[in-house]
């Protein structure tokens, strides 16, 4: 793994403590993240970084161990793309908010292609599998890369339906590539690689799945697609979170209702 990547990744590791704007100014200011890494306080508030992120990002913590990040990464064939690379998904450059590193495991040529998102209820109906299956696997026989978030329920059936078809599907995580979750989908984080496709996360290795990131994981599902599929959400899922994303990212958004209503989709209103 190249040196240059110690620095991304300790960038990677501030995002909790220092603000993404703050680490974006920077690197449009400096270019170059080894440049900010010897930055002087000085220097930090003549570009004007407040004095709280300024001790985050001369702290120690963030910097120790990096090698260890870097030699597990190449063991474990992780990744990791800057925004500054041409392999950094074309469409994620559009969003407001978007991550200035991926990690990715797994295929990432197909992080520009052609794709669309489904998300839906973690405990959905017989019915909503059937359906998220059938869907997936229709739109992975025309070539349609399959986006989810390899959460129990829809996110699971949906990677599940493509990988029938022998599609290529990615799984965006809201931790750690390492901390997969839910622990029972292992085998099909390992059928997703061996089929061509990608786990990616903003997260770096070793970030735990705790809840604030999963609405944060949320715009990139959105971000990565022409569009998104909802299914089976109940009023307040955590899928509406990613539909509000896609509303504001001006994506189509559609919508499979449970059973008892009409199955055909619409526009998500």
């Amino acid at each position: 793994m190249q040196d240059k990547n110690k620095y991304w990744i300790w960038l990677s590791r501030l995002v909790d403590t220092v603000k993404l704007d703050t680490l974006k100014n920077l690197l449009k200011i400096y270019g170059k993240p080894e440049i900010i890494w010897k930055l002087s306080k000085k220097d930090q508030i003549k570009q004007g970084v407040n004095l709280q992120e300024i001790v985050q990002i001369q702290s120690i913590v963030y910097r120790q161990n990096i090698e260890n990040y870097m030699f597990y990464m190449q063991k474990e064939k992780i990744d990791i793309i800057s925004f500054q690379e041409e392999a950094y998904p074309k469409k994620l450059r559009n969003i407001s908010n978007w991550p200035i590193v991926l990690y990715c495991k797994g295929n990432k040529e197909i992080l520009n292609d052609i794709s669309i998102g489904i998300v839906g209820c973690r405990l959905c109906s017989n019915y909503g599998k059937m359906v998220v299956q059938k869907l997936a696997y229709q739109l992975a026989k025309e070539n349609i890369i399959i986006v989810s978030g390899l959460a129990r329920g829809i996110d699971t059936w949906s990677h599940i339906g493509c990988l029938k078809a022998k599609g290529k599907t990615i799984a965006v995580l809201g931790s750690g590539i390492d901390k997969m979750y839910p622990p029972e989908n292992k085998g099909v984080f390992q059928k997703i690689i061996e089929n061509g496709g990608a786990i990616i996360s903003e997260y770096p290795v070793g970030t735990e799945p705790v809840a604030r990131n999963f609405p944060r994981r949320n715009r990139l599902i959105s971000g990565l697609t022409e569009g998104i599929v909802l299914v089976e959400a109940k009023r307040r899922s955590g899928s509406l979170i990613t539909v509000d994303y896609a509303l504001e990212q001006g994506k189509d958004v559609y919508a499979v209702p449970r059973k008892h209503k009409s199955s055909k989709f619409g526009r998500y209103k």
